[in-house]
């Protein structure tokens, strides 16, 4: 999931505990402790406006977007403008040419 969660290394920054965040907040700790770890899917706002006014940070420290690198991409995804800047040091060509389409056995290029 390209959506990275930094919410443990903003409350390492604030020296914060889990069960403090979770107290301050108003949010369960077993809730809290998901979205450290990042097993979340979403996020409310007013949580997240909670979690940053306690943490006296940006949505943006939390919450980072990484986009996937070409090996993680499947082919049909691909193209040579999505290849990510972070992944260009990537060993090998992270070209991949498109697949071929074809029709019965004869293949089109």
């Amino acid at each position: 999931m390209p959506i990275i969660m930094r919410l443990d290394r903003v409350m390492a920054d604030r020296k914060m505990s889990l069960k403090e965040l979770s107290e301050r907040v108003g949010v369960a700790n077993v809730n809290l402790s998901k979205m450290k770890t990042g097993k979340i899917s979403a996020i409310r706002f007013s949580t997240l406006e909670a979690i940053c006014d306690v943490l006296d940070c940006q949505p943006g420290d939390i919450l980072e977007y990484g986009r996937e690198c070409p090996e993680t991409i499947s082919r049909e995804q691909h193209s040579p403008a999505a290849v990510p800047e972070e992944c260009a040091d990537i060993p090998g060509d992270p070209h991949i040419p498109p697949p071929d389409i074809g029709i019965g056995n004869v293949a089109l290029q």
